[in-house]
């Protein structure tokens, strides 16, 4: 689990996160929802140090991350997987080069270890015969199962995602967004997904954080937002057809 307590940060003077107190649970999806520039890419950027936090406590299963010195960070960070918006591969290495990345980095594998272990995530995230190949040779979707396969590759306890279906196609935003829960049921992670697209609230948010002018103004699960009198919330949400027809179906069965 992760506990953000009274979490505030601000950029020359401008405050971005005001006062946020939110708990993250583990084995669960959890969705923190808002509109571009709300503040959701800021809170998750500071619960993993990107950003150093103005006020507040953040911790990991009871440890405590603002007061850690930087080993204990970075020892913790092996702990943590990141999946970025743009998938971030870098475009030089190889699929099994870029899964692997982390494990040359951070472990004294042996080499035939990584290589069954980028196997094993790459089979995990439905991908074979791949290894050779370049980013540049692969579908949006594909790229973004091998940012997946990296970003579990070590195991991870807690895992980051930023609008993992951005660029995606229909058809492939729903693939991605049934991996990330399947894996987060798998491995018992704690898993932390940013997104604004609803479709992925309504298949795989067990919690949703709602973040509106850099302040969190509403949590629950997705069957709540429907029953929700928050005005934000709601004018969030209802903006689009997909949840308006899905609060009409739901308001017809009752």
């Amino acid at each position: 689990m992760i506990i953000v307590e009274n979490l505030s940060k601000s950029f020359s003077g401008e405050s971005v996160l005001n006062d946020i107190s939110v708990s993250f649970d583990k084995g669960k999806t959890n969705l923190i929802i808002g509109r571009s520039g709300s503040g959701k890419t800021v809170l998750m950027k500071c619960i993993v140090g990107l950003h150093d936090a103005d006020a507040g406590s953040i911790s990991f299963d009871g440890r405590d991350f603002i007061q850690m010195n930087f080993k204990e960070r970075q020892d913790l960070r092996r702990e943590i997987g990141m999946l970025f918006q743009g998938s971030a591969l870098f475009d030089s290495l190889t699929v099994e080069e870029n899964v692997m990345f982390p494990l040359t980095m951070f472990s004294d594998m042996s080499l035939k270890d990584k290589r069954d272990r980028v196997n094993f995530c790459l089979n995990r995230v439905n991908l074979e015969n791949v290894n050779s190949q370049y980013p540049g040779e692969l579908s949006g979707g594909m790229k973004k199962r091998v940012a997946i396969a990296r970003a579990i590759v070590q195991n991870p306890k807690y895992l980051f995602c930023d609008e993992p279906n951005s660029g995606l196609d229909p058809k492939n935003a729903l693939l991605i967004d049934d991996l990330i829960s399947e894996i987060t049921k798998e491995y018992d992670i704690t898993t932390i997904v940013n997104t604004h697209d609803m479709n992925s609230v309504m298949e795989i948010g067990e919690k949703v954080v709602f973040i509106h002018n850099g302040t969190k103004y509403w949590e629950g699960t997705k069957e709540d937002i429907f029953n929700s009198d928050n005005i934000y919330l709601n004018d969030f949400v209802f903006a689009s057809n997909f949840a308006k027809k899905i609060k009409a179906l739901t308001t017809r069965d009752h």
